[in-house]
């Protein structure tokens, strides 16, 4: 009995599997873009406006600690970062660029109001 159970356990993981990986593959599908824009700290920007080389020292300790950093577009917009792969943090990516310009290369979704975006490349503006 015990061994039939494990066999049909085994057996609908094993045909469940193609089901996950085809919903986590079209979690961050999007479209395609290059932008510039800063590297900010995404809660005290949001809550107190503040922003610039005065504010790197607070940014970059709120990062450090695990408070999201963010990029503000050169379009105004806000983009949060994902993943492409399920809890793999973003921050470190970010964080030799806090409050400064980046340009970055990757794929954008924009989903109840919120952009995201999964980075393939990131370096800085000149």
């Amino acid at each position: 009995m015990l061994k039939r159970i494990i066999i049909s356990s085994a057996v609908l993981a094993f045909c469940c599997l193609p089901l996950a990986a085809q919903e986590m593959g079209g979690m961050h599908t999007g479209k395609d873009v290059s932008m510039t824009g800063q590297v900010i700290d995404l809660s005290c920007f949001t809550t107190a406006g503040l922003s610039g080389p005065s504010h790197k020292a607070c940014a970059t300790a709120c990062a450090q600690s695990g408070m999201p950093l963010a990029i503000l577009g050169d379009d105004g917009k806000i983009y949060v970062l994902a993943s492409p792969k399920p809890a793999e943090p973003q921050n470190s990516r970010l964080l030799p660029f806090v409050e400064q310009k980046v340009k970055v290369a990757g794929s954008v979704v924009e989903s109840h109001g919120v952009n995201v975006i999964t980075i393939k490349t990131i370096t800085a503006a000149t």
